[in-house]
């Protein structure tokens, strides 16, 4: 069970990561759209797990291996962003979301 405080620091870090992640496909990415669907902060604020879905062109894991060498670069972005509001920024550990991927393959199951 998640503390408010973990609350509310996820939805700020998964608003301003879901815009970093819009500039970062316009500028080096294009064609891919970079969803920030969950973050979960432990309760110490020292992780987030930051659940990404990716929608476009070509291989999925080519992307999401670009993403992670960017890692610091994401994370400095953010602590741009939040520096007047988190006093340490969390390591970032992303996980590829496949929830849709997995509810596509059951409609198109159901659909045959």
């Amino acid at each position: 069970m998640e503390s408010k405080r973990q609350q509310k620091i996820s939805r700020l870090l998964q608003k301003d990561l879901g815009e970093i992640f819009r500039l970062m496909t316009h500028d080096h990415l294009r064609g891919y759209l970079i969803t920030v669907t969950k973050v979960n902060v432990s309760p110490d604020m020292s992780i987030a797990r930051v659940y990404l879905s990716l929608f476009g062109p070509g291989e999925k894991s080519v992307i999401f291996k670009t993403i992670n060498k960017q890692k610091k670069e994401i994370r400095h972005q953010l602590a741009i962003r939040v520096k007047g509001q988190l006093r340490i920024i969390p390591d970032l550990d992303f996980i590829m979301d496949d929830s849709l991927d997995y509810i596509e393959n059951i409609e198109k199951l159901l659909n045959t």
